[in-house]
């Protein structure tokens, strides 16, 4: 699409995931142009645009890939109405997607249904125009400081130098590092024959939430204690913290989850895209933020 290095538009290139993505994109000589609310600091090889979706800055009339870090739903809106060419779009979805579909939490199936939605009409753009689109979904990613729930857990740990978990937090999990679904997102910008779908991206390691919690806290300096609760007092502990305005989002759908396997299968997308993730070590490091 352009002469001289290639050329990249890249939404969320601030967040935790966009950041990741941004450096693999300086570093294999990309030229960026990146859309943000808030101002940023000019560096080599990166072009800031002040705006967002609600109100775009203006843009090249095309580019060698598109890529979006940020929320899916807005994006596949975007890029459905825009008049900006590109061959390839990558962008990241979420494992949201199958986990909570059939959730009892009336906002957790609504999540679900923008995230299914928002791929259905990315592919259909890209199909109409005649060009490749793939969709990457994470499961629980740490590795940046800036996650919702690795970070979250070490932060509160360190307070108090304790975190408590109920009893038989055994559900499954598969935590992915930011900077191996950067490696894969740049894959993607290279794979032949693999638009048009979606793909998940667990982490190298399948473990128990509750020995998940556990690496974490070893981990910080001075490491932290595990404590587990009866799953009634844990409950009553939580629903008493929501009620004073803290551990908001973590309801008994929450809950009950930390008991449920969440695991997905990394074969399509190692195939596809040679997605090879690290096994889960986690350092004090990982969880604080930059």
């Amino acid at each position: 699409m352009t002469a001289g290095p290639a050329h990249a538009l890249l939404f969320g290139g601030s967040g935790q995931v966009g950041a990741a993505v941004l450096e693999r994109l300086l570093q294999a000589g990309w030229t960026v142009d990146a859309p943000s609310r808030q101002p940023r600091a000019s560096r080599p090889g990166v072009r800031w645009l002040r705006g967002g979706f609600e109100a775009m800055p203006p843009l090249s009339p095309g580019y060698d890939a598109i890529l979006s870090c940020g929320p899916l739903d807005h994006f596949a809106r975007w890029h459905a109405a825009a008049a900006v060419a590109a061959p390839r779009v990558v962008a990241f979805g979420s494992t949201s997607l199958a986990v909570k579909r059939g959730s009892e939490d009336a906002a957790e199936r609504d999540l679900a249904a923008r995230l299914a939605s928002a791929e259905d009409l990315l592919f259909a753009t890209a199909r109409a125009r005649g060009i490749e689109a793939i969709v990457l979904r994470p499961t629980l990613v740490y590795g940046a400081g800036r996650d919702r729930t690795l970070s979250r857990i070490a932060a509160m740990a360190r307070r108090r130098g304790w975190f408590v978990l109920p009893r038989g937090a055994m559900g499954l999990r598969q935590p992915v590092h930011v900077d191996d679904l950067a490696a894969t997102a740049m894959a993607a910008l290279r794979a032949e024959g693999a638009g048009g779908r979606g793909y998940d991206l667990p982490g190298g390691e399948t473990l128990a939430y509750r020995d998940m919690v556990a690496r974490v806290l070893a981990a910080l300096d001075p490491p932290a204690r595990l404590l587990e609760l009866p799953a009634p007092l844990f409950s009553a502990l939580a629903a008493l913290l929501r009620a004073g305005g803290r551990l908001q989002g973590f309801g008994a759908e929450a809950q009950a989850r930390l008991r449920h396997d969440l695991v997905f299968d990394a074969a399509p997308a190692a195939a596809a895209l040679g997605h090879a993730p690290r096994p889960f070590r986690p350092d004090a490091a990982m969880c604080r933020p930059d």
